[in-house]
């Protein structure tokens, strides 16, 4: 039975977000390709290659205790071998308490049986009270 690309493409980035919510960035690098592209709220211009993107999560590392996190707006598109993931990121404190919130766009390429990241690009969502 083939499974449905859509659900393919959630449980991975899940799996990367579970894995960066207990400090490990690093699912991001290996599930990426040789030439992805990557943007975040700290680079000033676009991160070329694997690894080059090893380099820049690794200020990451521990960086991060997420108690939990949802990802609202969930919205994948499929075509042909790529998909482009957009969502809503938001993470809370043990409290319950909302952290932060972001703005997540990721572009996949299947290769071979899997899909890999081509590009990632997060933003932090500035909320006025």
């Amino acid at each position: 039975m083939k499974v449905d690309t859509n659900h393919e493409v959630l449980a991975l980035e899940r799996s990367v977000l579970d894995r960066w919510a207990r400090g490990d960035p690093y699912g991001f690098v290996e599930n990426a390709t040789d030439d992805v592209t990557w943007f975040d709220h700290t680079t000033r211009s676009r991160i070329d290659g694997k690894e080059a993107l090893s380099r820049h999560v690794e200020q990451f590392v521990g960086a991060m205790d997420i108690p939990r996190y949802e990802m609202p707006n969930v919205q994948i598109r499929i075509l042909g071998d790529f998909a482009m993931l957009t969502s809503n990121w938001h993470t809370y404190a043990e409290d319950g308490a909302l952290t932060s919130q972001w703005n997540a766009t990721e572009v996949y390429r299947r290769e071979g049986d899997a899909w890999k990241y081509v590009h990632v690009h997060w933003a932090p969502v500035s909320v006025a009270g």
